[in-house]
């Protein structure tokens, strides 16, 4: 029986997986959200949602960006760490416009739509926008907001090419003297004639995330503002804040923020906004709600999973409207859950759909997994999850090593190692050295020898009060032997995203070596 009843639960932290600089808009009864992917491909993942609480896939902005050697981890580069990140997301006059900033690049990029689905037009803005965002005012003039700090305004020329030429620029709220965060993650609107930025920082005498808004009924005013939240949510002192906000068609608001989770990431939060005095005031007693009801515009309709197993067989496109198929399946063919790590060589990618195998080949020699060609990944969940897969190894060429890995700065993997001819199964990770943060090195901690060609893997991870531990097994005669060294995951910047799943084959020695993928079981 379809669902009637509009009244929906939402639970805080609402996906329990990695979305973190969110922003979001209402188009009609539709709410969507764009969040950072950084160096993950496609880029610049859009979310719908018609209650707030609960999410699903819409779309993906771009396949590509640029096609730099970073971008495609080319001659031994990578844009670990940066990439895009912190959009913004408008919908004005019938178009989508999303903007943001790639930290590798250094550009502003424009993408815009008429639908969600896209296409997406790409252009670019001249200048770099820190967190920009983005507002068309009622009188046709377009602006962006952006910066860290000093957080300033200028003016767009109409087609929001560039600055407007004698148009207003100017500081519009300072936090220069904050020794650790200062006001960034602008997100700016104009509301009853009202002009709002809300901000993301850090309180002055500890590492907290806290959330400010400042206000003006004039862009060349004065705007006056400060602290409006400041909770944990009773979770380790991580502190919730940062993202846009949003109303509902009876009237109601809400601000989407995100929450650090450790090495989960940062994990989505909707809190309840009234407004007193022209003033936001988020919570209940300036408390984030653990869970309260919403109202759903489409009471019937089913979500489908943002993270999910695969067996890779032949999806029923053509039971699916074209814009349906394209929606689930928009990572360059597969399941839109997926993602992989930097920009793909398709080529390299072999697909054979009716016997449920995705075979990946070695193009290039990589001294470790993060230099991985081709990693397919999937966010990992909180509170805990595990993957399973079956690695065919049959055509890994000497020195190759294929696996499951949890992937990030800090990695840990089981996989299965070509060495001096015989196969190994073997747990890897990286750890820091002494506890720096800079120096880090691979430890190969258990090779285990086997005959088998294919043989089945077990990564679990256990996100709980930033416990953040993988543990790592194989099938052995039907049981799940452990195997290695539990492995204390990380949310850093050297990466600066959430712990993800992996897929992965790489070249030590020499490449066209392949490893195929089956059945792989996601839990939770």
């Amino acid at each position: 029986m379809k669902k009637t009843d509009p009244s929906v639960e939402a639970r805080n932290p609402l996906t329990g997986l990695d979305y973190p600089d969110p922003d979001v808009i209402r188009v009609d009864d539709t709410y969507y959200m764009v969040s950072t992917t950084m160096y993950f491909m496609p880029g610049c993942e859009i979310l719908r949602s018609y209650d707030l609480a609960n999410w699903e896939h819409a779309a993906y902005v771009y396949d590509r960006l640029d096609g730099t050697p970073g971008q495609t981890l080319a001659d031994g580069e990578n844009i670990y760490g940066k990439g895009m990140w912190a959009a913004t997301l408008r919908h004005h006059g019938g178009r989508f416009y999303i903007v943001f900033v790639a930290n590798d690049t250094r550009k502003t990029y424009l993408y815009t739509a008429e639908r969600i689905e896209g296409p997406w037009k790409k252009s670019e803005i001249e200048g770099f926008y820190h967190d920009g965002s983005l507002l068309f005012d009622d009188d046709g003039r377009i602006y962006l907001a952006y910066g860290n700090r000093d957080v300033r305004l200028v003016q767009l020329r109409d087609d929001l090419s560039g600055p407007m030429p004698g148009g207003l620029s100017r500081v519009l709220v300072s936090d220069g003297d904050n020794p650790i965060l200062g006001y960034e993650g602008t997100h700016f609107y104009k509301i009853n004639g009202i002009y709002y930025l809300f901000f993301i920082h850090s309180l002055r005498d500890e590492w907290k995330r806290v959330e400010a808004c400042f206000a003006s009924d004039s862009l060349e005013g004065e705007f006056r503002g400060g602290d409006i939240l400041n909770d944990d949510m009773g979770y380790c002192n991580q502190g919730v804040a940062q993202g846009g906000v949003v109303d509902t068609p009876e009237g109601k608001w809400y601000a989407v923020l995100f929450q650090d989770r450790g090495a989960v990431g940062r994990i989505p939060v909707l809190v309840p906004l009234v407004w007193k005095d022209g003033f936001p005031v988020p919570g209940t007693d300036g408390r984030v709600p653990e869970s309260f009801p919403v109202s759903s515009t489409r009471p019937e309709h089913e979500y489908e999973p943002l993270v999910r197993s695969d067996d890779f067989r032949v999806p029923e496109l053509s039971e699916l409207p074209a814009e349906e198929a394209a929606r689930r399946y928009g990572c360059f063919g597969l399941r839109s859950a997926w993602q992989f790590n930097h920009e793909p060589e398709p080529t390299l990618v072999d697909w054979k759909k009716e016997r449920g195998e995705l075979w990946l080949q070695t193009g290039q020699l990589s001294g470790s997994v993060v230099q991985a060609r081709n990693t397919l990944t999937q966010r990992m969940r909180y509170p805990r999850c595990a993957a399973e897969v079956t690695v065919d190894a049959s055509r890994l060429k000497e020195g190759d090593c294929a696996g499951l890995c949890a992937l990030q700065g800090c990695y840990g993997f089981v996989g299965i190692r070509k060495r001096r001819g015989k196969m190994y199964l073997v747990m890897v990770s990286r750890e820091p050295e002494d506890g720096s943060e800079s120096a880090e090195t691979e430890r190969e901690w258990a090779a285990v020898p086997t005959e088998e060609s294919r043989v089945r893997l077990r990564l679990e991870a256990d996100f709980t009060e930033m416990k953040d531990e993988a543990r790592f097994f194989y099938e052995n005669a039907g049981r799940w032997e452990p195997i290695g060294i539990p492995h204390r995951l990380r949310f850093r910047l050297d990466h600066f995203t959430g712990c993800r799943f992996g897929l992965f084959v790489y070249a030590a020695e020499e490449i066209g070596g392949a490893a195929g993928f089956l059945e792989f079981r996601y839990d939770f």
